[in-house]
This record gives structure tokens, sequence and C-alpha cells, in this order.
């Protein structure tokens, strides 16, 4: 199989990336580094079925001729990160809608099976737990700026889905929960690298909100087993499944339990949302995967829990802080 991955140099994408070589895949990864790292990337150069280019997803000359090149686009290049989100609105709703725009009108014209990487943030405020793909979705206002990313990512399901229902362009819609593991930066808020981060550095760990919030957290490489697994089902196409983990533990908890493992002496703080983010700052009480769809289908099941989950990212921090050492 030939695969192109946009945003393939960011977190998820490269682990897919290395996944796709691993299992026998020519990659070819789009990027133009405004989240992702080359660093990512580093180890899958001397590969010979991996190569690269540089460039934004909205170059369509150099777009076009990737699609072309392919069987499979894996679309994963976005604005992430609720720092970032709150901070550039504009840039959050164009990247986002404008970049899955232009994927699928190229892929479209050939037909080639687009595999959309979404986001258990559409499902808003919504507290009919746990959330199923077919639950109704409920935002917030849109004078909070939050929700624009939920809003824009929905707006990429509903584009997606109607190239299918219209045009018969073959497209998966995946929305993922919360997906950590090692590469993954706090560059934008993300939380588990910046508690670990403050752990190790013996900072104070900040926690926003109450820390009454709760998340469930999946292992990036269970998360791509199952990207994988469903590419590889015709079934699924045209259909919008939840990848993730159902274990559900809050910040404070989650705080409590990076400081554990990391032997560290640090404080945790609460920080409130308006100082975090901005004032009327809203955020989802709970959000937790229904996952019968996937494990009905191909048999998804997460395998690495959050405590291994960890301590593979506290070794990851660990060796970065010797290499800078």
């Amino acid at each position: 199989m030939r695969t192109l991955i946009t945003g393939g140099a960011g977190f998820i994408g490269s682990h897919l990336a290395a996944s796709l070589l691993d299992a026998g895949h020519d990659v070819f990864v789009l990027d133009n580094l405004s989240t992702g790292s080359i660093d990512n990337i580093e180890p899958l150069k001397p590969h010979a079925r991996f190569d690269y280019a540089i460039d934004t997803i909205t170059n369509e000359p150099v777009l076009a001729e990737h699609v072309d090149r392919c069987d499979v686009v894996f679309h994963l290049a976005a604005a992430v990160g609720v720092q970032l989100i709150v901070e550039a609105p504009v840039h959050t709703i164009e990247t986002n809608v404008t970049g899955t725009e232009v994927v699928l009108k190229h892929a479209a014209k050939k037909r080639k099976l687009v595999v959309v990487a979404s986001t258990s943030e559409v499902y808003g405020k919504s507290t009919a737990l746990p959330f199923h793909e077919d639950a109704d979705l409920m935002l917030g206002s849109t004078h909070q700026h939050r929700w624009a990313y939920a809003c824009s990512k929905a707006i990429d399901e509903f584009l997606a889905l109607a190239y299918w229902k219209e045009r018969k362009l073959p497209v998966i819609v995946l929305r993922l929960f919360n997906t950590v593991g090692p590469r993954q930066t706090g560059r934008y808020g993300m939380v588990v690298p910046n508690f670990v981060r403050q752990a190790l550095a013996g900072d104070a760990i900040t926690v926003f909100g109450t820390g009454t919030q709760s998340r469930s957290f999946g292992y990036v490489g269970d998360v791509v087993r199952g990207m994988m697994a469903l590419v590889a089902e015709p079934r699924a196409i045209g259909e919008v499944f939840n990848l993730g983990n159902n274990h559900e533990i809050t910040i404070r908890g989650l705080a409590e339990l990076v400081k554990t493992m990391t032997a560290s002496n640090s404080e945790i703080v609460t920080v409130p949302y308006e100082e975090a983010y901005e004032s009327g700052f809203e955020d989802m009480p709970r959000r937790v995967p229904d996952l019968t769809k996937a494990q009905k289908l191909v048999g998804y099941e997460p395998r690495v829990q959050l405590p291994e989950t960890l301590a593979m990212i506290i070794d990851h921090h660990r060796a970065l802080g010797k290499q800078d050492a």
C-alpha cells in the first residue's frame, strides 16, 4: 500500500508512519512543521520506502502530485491544542476546514481512500456518556473561541461524509480521544507531557480548572493499530469511529499519578481557567468513548493502560534531559 500522511511529522503522524513502514507499506509524509518536528521522522529517513516534503497541504500542486501517487491518504494535518485554539481561532478554523477541503477535492479526482482524523472535542458539552458515534453533538456559544476547534472538525466530518455520499469518495472518519505517548510535546497545552516535564524539573504541576474534570487517555500505539485495522476493512468506509481508551481519570488524579511515578517533590497547584486561557472559558467535564463500534468491526481493544503509557513518556523525557545535559 502506498500511503500519504498529511501532518506526518507530528506526534501521531510519525508513530503512524513508523508502523506503516514496519508493516511493509510505502510512506510519504507532507508536513509544514508548524506543530510537527523533523526530529520525529529523522529515524525514518534511511528507510527505502520512506520519503517526505516540508510543505503545506494548501500548496495544491504538491498535494495533488502525492495524492495521485498514493492509495490511501491519512489526513492528520490540523491546528491542535487548546492553547493554540484560544489564541489563534482564525488560524484554527482556516487550517482545519480549508486543509480538509483541499485534501478531499484532490482525492476525489482519483477516488483515493481518505482517513480523516477528527477529535472527541466534537461531542462538546454533551453529558450522554460514554460518547457514541451516532450521538448528538452539543457545542457552546460562538463567542467562546474554545469551541472553534470542535466546530471546525465537525465541519471536516460533514464535508468528508458529503464527499462519500455525493461523489463516492471512500472516507473513514476517526474521532481520537486524548492520544498520548512518547514524542508528544506540551507546546500547545497538552496536559500529559506538561505534567511530566514539570514533575521531573521539580516545578509546580499546574492543573487548570478545578481538576475534577476527567479524561480518557489512549496510548498512541493502540490508536495507530486501530487506524490501520480500519483502513484494511472495506465495511469501515463511510463510517465514523471512536478510537482511544475508555478508562477515565480526573486531571487532579493524573497529576498525582505523574508525581508518584516520577518520585517528584513538586507541588500540585490549580490555576483558574480564566488565568490559564481566557475569561469565560468552558471545558468538558468528562470525556469517555464508547469503543463498541470499532471493537465489533475490527476487534479494537486498548492494550496499553495509562500507567504503562506514562512510564514510557517519563523515560522519553528523562532521555531528552540527558541529551540536553
